[in-house]
């Protein structure tokens, strides 16, 4: 009985977590490893901006979807905006980079 007890415990365990895996791809259209790897190349880019000090000075929003990262958000000059982007493009995994960084105006 213990046993029946434990396959039943490891079956209805098994269907869980299915069902749970076929959540998160339906919600997404995505499957988990997917949103994993975005997941990662948002917080490595988001990583490498903060040690260049380029995120930490301005306001940079990083997105990924499948490979393509967005930039959004603030940036002081020009030069910041195409550095970010240069940042972004040397992650491993980046298949593309929209630059959608927009140049702060100057203080009056």
């Amino acid at each position: 009985m213990d046993t029946m007890l434990r396959k039943t415990g490891t079956v209805l365990t098994v269907l869980a977590v299915m069902i749970l895996l076929a959540a998160c791809q339906s919600t997404t259209g995505r499957t988990l490893g997917e949103n994993i790897d975005d997941a990662g190349i948002t917080a490595a880019v988001k990583a490498k901006l903060a040690a260049e000090k380029i995120a930490t000075l301005t306001r940079i929003d990083v997105d990924t979807n499948q490979g393509v990262v967005a930039l959004n958000g603030t940036v002081q000059t020009e030069a910041m905006k195409t550095r970010a982007e240069q940042i972004a493009r040397q992650v491993k995994g980046v298949r593309d980079v929209v630059n959608n960084l927009r140049i702060q105006a100057a203080a009056r």
